[in-house]
């Protein structure tokens, strides 16, 4: 039986793009049969190593109003709820991002992940403070406390960095992102489709 191969999903909290391919990556790739890894990790210090201190959509206002708008129709058009735009924009995502890392390899990660960004972009709900992300892990019937605890800890706290650290080293600059087994990156939701295609064998023209 041939091995199914597997595609690495990185994602950040904050990232508009990155909801909608949270919500909607695992029945894709489920399509695909294309296996998922899913990466949290923190956008912001990736971004101030390019002299960023927010998001582009804030540092460019057009920009920031189209992207609104097309992710209002993205969410339709995938049948996902109106969005809800935070505000602040980005929010921090940093206890959410720790809970994550805490949760790779437990079958709560895609769950709470998901309902991460329904909170942010479906429900109008605050993700920054730990009491949030404490209560969308009891939400899933989780010891909410005592998991934010574990995730506050420094070896997870080390583990994020390395994170971190280890999408910059592969040259990821933007979330979603999408990783192939054999080192190919795909960049953006729209690209979700073109990355499974390519995990699972599939190649445009002559292109190898």
């Amino acid at each position: 039986m041939a091995r199914q191969p597997t595609i690495e999903f990185w994602y950040e909290f904050a990232s508009t793009y990155s909801y909608l391919a949270a919500m909607r990556i695992e029945a894709a790739a489920g399509e695909a049969g294309v296996a998922v890894r899913w990466r949290p990790f923190l956008l912001g210090p990736i971004f101030a190593a390019q002299g960023w201190t927010t998001s582009p959509f804030n540092m460019f206002p057009a920009k920031g109003r189209n992207m609104w708008r097309d992710l209002e129709r993205e969410a339709a058009r995938h049948g996902l709820p109106p969005v809800t735009r935070p505000d602040p924009f980005p929010q921090n995502s940093l206890s959410a991002t720790r809970a994550a890392i805490l949760g790779q390899g437990e079958d709560w990660l895609v769950p709470f992940s998901q309902a991460v960004y329904r909170a942010s972009f479906a429900e109008g709900r605050s993700i920054a403070e730990p009491a949030s992300v404490i209560a969308i892990l009891d939400s899933l019937g989780l010891d909410g406390t005592q998991l934010l605890k574990a995730a506050s800890a420094e070896a997870n706290k080390t583990r994020l960095r390395v994170a971190g650290e280890e999408a910059r080293s592969r040259g990821i600059y933007g979330a979603p992102s999408f990783l192939t087994e054999d080192g190919e990156l795909f960049w953006g939701n729209d690209r979700l489709e073109q990355a499974l295609a390519w995990a699972a064998g599939e190649r445009p023209g002559t292109l190898r």
